[in-house]
């Protein structure tokens, strides 16, 4: 019995010890943790429990036959963090270069379907040089059993993907479909075909940090939703994100006590939004100032800044915060925007997590360039979104509300279930001026500024569209904070079901 056991602590130990110890060191040359040292880091202590150790690759072509490494590049298993359970894998770069083999993909794909199981959140991290190219399309085969996972996951658990390494060419699908990406600057990259294959076809010369980096898909593509320094701020930033999220779409949003007493008014909104309509303000704070604590998880900050999507919470229960931005565009709806928005409403339908929405979009963005590139089609996606959500939706006009952005920001139309507006609110077709200039076109600039006036003191106001119904109160800017938390206690029994369909066809 005595020899069974010492047979088993040492493949334990082979396992553990990956690729072995240069191997490790070089990964932490690079400022890297080990696959297994950031598990350490996501996971509660002692919570870890892993499946799959001794797993081997089923590989006998280019001499692999003879290099067998337990675990086979990938850790896997389930674990806590605080104290709510989740499942994770864990791809290690020490181990073939973390490359995906036909089994390697196996141990991802059985951790999914315990949580799809289960109902329990997936994160993944990814460090992995890609296919493994000895297993030829066995390994593609295997990317594509796990493509089928992450499809199949959407809407059932929450799927967080931490770039922590390269990921490259079919690797970058996976994370793609999931719903969240962190990265970590200078140590991981995302792209389809890497410099030397752009530089072949293009001509183009660039660096992997310029051409698929935690910089550039954090603010260029959109692809990624935040940036971090290193392994350790990334992973600790995953534990408290994951606070945020319910562990499945049969759960509950998690809740959090909190001291932040629910009808705390806040006077400096009052003075929040500038005489003159023109001049911006940073709509964080009237986020911050109406969530619990001012504590606000803000997603993809560095994309498409004019309109603001994150977590937070009121009476501790999550809610998504949806809010335009006046200090970048003015706060316009353009197709970056829209995009970000749309996906961050349906991830949130999905899981029943209320959206608040803060409202001071003076429309959508004009030119060429955004006709050109289907503003039409990508500005449709927000409104798809709102309207076809159905878990608890307050929306709280601050300024600006104009045009078609009005409609689609949450609006009265699209079943929103409070809609209000601060004394502030301008709803209307457009701004006074313009409008004044199409209405009485050939008149005197006298005439004009005469009618302006007359149009801003009819329109530029909440009070029309509050006397058609549209709005369901004017409230005090420094009472948002107590309005929102009263309006989800009466919302939580909302029940609101769409007409039976297959799926929907939003607009792509």
């Amino acid at each position: 019995m005595s020899s069974t056991i010492e047979q088993l602590d040492a493949k334990r130990a082979a396992a553990r010890a990956g690729g072995g110890q240069k191997r490790i060191d070089a990964q932490h040359a690079k400022g890297k943790l080990t696959a297994r040292e950031r598990l350490t880091v996501l996971l509660d202590k002692g919570s870890f429990e892993e499946l799959d150790m001794f797993v081997e690759h089923n590989c006998a072509d280019f001499g692999m036959a003879g290099q067998v490494i337990p675990g086979d590049g990938v850790v896997t298993g389930s674990g806590t963090i605080n104290g709510r359970l989740v499942f994770v894998f864990s791809q290690d770069f020490t181990v073939f270069g973390g490359s995906l083999s036909e089994r390697h993909a196996q141990k991802i794909c059985k951790v999914m379907d315990m949580a799809m199981k289960v109902g329990a959140p997936v994160i993944g991290l990814n460090d992995s040089g890609g296919a493994r190219i000895q297993e030829g399309v066995a390994s593609l085969g295997g990317y594509a059993e796990v493509f089928q996972r992450n499809v199949l996951a959407s809407g059932v658990v929450p799927q967080l993907s931490l770039i922590m390494g390269p990921c490259a060419g079919g690797a970058v699908y996976s994370p793609a479909m999931t719903d969240f990406i962190f990265m970590v600057k200078d140590s991981s990259y995302m792209f389809v075909t890497g410099p030397d294959v752009v530089k072949t076809v293009t001509n183009e010369v660039v660096t992997q940090e310029e051409l698929g980096g935690a910089v550039t898909h954090t603010t260029k593509s959109g692809v990624a939703d935040v940036a971090f320094d290193n392994d350790i701020e990334a992973l600790l930033a995953a534990r408290d994100f994951i606070d945020f999220l319910p562990e499945s779409n049969r759960s509950p949003v998690p809740e959090r006590p909190t001291a932040d007493a629910w009808d705390r008014l806040e006077p400096s909104l009052d003075t929040a939004i500038p005489a003159n309509t023109n001049q911006p303000y940073d709509m964080h704070e009237v986020i911050r100032k109406t969530v619990d604590e001012g504590d606000f998880f803000e997603l993809q900050p560095a994309h498409a800044g004019n309109i603001l999507i994150g977590f937070g919470r009121i009476e501790g229960r999550t809610v998504g915060v949806v809010a335009n931005q006046p200090m970048v565009l003015a706060g316009c709806l353009d197709i970056n925007s829209s995009k970000k928005a749309a996906r961050f409403v349906r991830f949130c339908d999905a899981f029943d997590i209320p959206i608040i929405t803060f409202v001071d979009v003076p429309g959508f963005l004009p030119g060429v360039a955004q006709e050109h590139s289907g503003i039409i089609k990508h500005g449709a996606k927000l409104l798809f979104a709102y309207g076809e959500a159905t878990v608890p939706k307050i929306t709280v006009i601050t300024r600006k509300a104009y045009g078609g952005a009005y409609d689609v920001m949450a609006s009265k139309h699209l079943r929103g279930d409070l809609n209000y507006a601060w004394p502030t609110a301008e709803i209307a077709v457009m701004g006074a001026k313009g409008a004044v200039e199409i209405i009485f076109r050939g008149k005197t600039p006298e005439e004009i500024a005469e009618r302006t006036a007359e149009y801003e003191a009819r329109f530029a106001n909440p009070f029309v569209a509050a006397s058609k119904g549209f709005i369901d109160e004017v409230i005090q800017p420094h009472s948002t904070r107590r309005r929102v938390a009263l309006g989800l206690r009466k919302l939580r029994g909302k029940v609101l079901e769409n007409p039976w369909k297959k799926h929907d066809n939003i607009p792509l």
